[in-house]
C-alpha cells in the first residue's frame, strides 16, 4: 500500500534546510459556492495523516469560502529544491482546543493583531488600524489575550496528492497519490 506522508515528510524537511524564507508557505486555493476561485498564501501550522492545518480569522474571505464551500487545494512550492506538492480535499474545522493552544503559542502583538483586524473588510487608512492595534493594547494590558471566537484552524483532509519533481529538458516526474478507502493507490503521470 502506498503512502504519500513519509514522501511529504522527506521534502518537507529538505525544504526546511533550503529554503531561505518560509518553507511552511502553501497556496491556498478556495471558491465560493458558485465556483469563484481566490488563492493566497498562509503558513502550515500542522500536518500528518489527518491534514494539513492552518489558522485565520474565519470571517475573512477565506473563511467565509470555506463555510460556503469546504473544498480547498494547498500547492507547495520550493523553488531551491525545484519541487512542489498539490494537494486536494475537503476541509474541516479544528477543534477549539487545537485553535486556543495555538493561539497561545503566537506572540502577544500577533494576538493582539487578531483583536484588531477585520481581516479581508474594508480600511479607511493605515492610521485606523494601528488605533484599533492600541486600544487592544489597552483592552488587554496586564491580562492574557485570548483567542477571538470568529479566530480558528481549519485542516485540508488530502483526497490527491500530487508530487512534482523538476528534470532536465521539461521531462519532469509527477507521482500521484490518490486516496482510496483507507489507503492510498499510487499512479504517474504526464508531465
Amino acid at each position: 500500500m502506498s503512502d504519500p506522508f513519509p514522501l511529504f515528510d522527506a521534502w518537507f524537511a529538505e525544504a526546511q534546510a533550503s529554503e531561505i524564507n518560509d518553507p511552511e508557505a502553501m497556496a491556498l486555493a478556495t471558491a465560493v459556492a458558485s465556483g469563484q476561485p481566490s488563492v493566497r498564501m498562509v503558513l502550515l501550522k500542522g500536518h500528518g495523516p489527518y491534514g494539513f492545518v492552518f489558522y485565520t480569522n474565519g470571517e475573512s474571505a477565506k473563511g467565509e469560502q470555506l463555510r460556503a464551500n469546504a473544498q480547498a487545494a494547498l500547492l507547495f512550492h520550493w523553488k531551491s529544491l525545484r519541487r512542489q506538492v498539490r494537494i486536494e480535499g475537503p476541509v474541516e474545522r479544528v477543534s477549539d482546543g487545537a485553535a486556543d493552544a495555538y493561539f497561545a503559542s503566537r506572540g502577544r502583538d500577533s494576538r493582539l493583531g487578531a483583536w484588531a483586524s477585520d481581516q479581508s473588510r474594508p480600511l479607511d487608512s493605515r492610521d485606523r488600524f494601528e488605533q484599533r492595534f492600541a486600544e487592544m493594547e489597552q483592552r488587554f494590558a496586564g491580562q492574557d489575550v485570548a483567542r477571538p471566537p470568529h479566530w480558528g484552524g481549519f485542516r485540508v483532509v488530502p483526497k490527491r496528492m500530487e508530487f512534482w519533481m523538476d528534470r532536465p529538458h521539461r521531462l519532469h516526474e509527477r507521482r500521484l497519490f490518490t486516496r482510496s478507502g483507507d489507503g492510498w493507490t499510487e499512479s504517474l503521470l504526464y508531465p
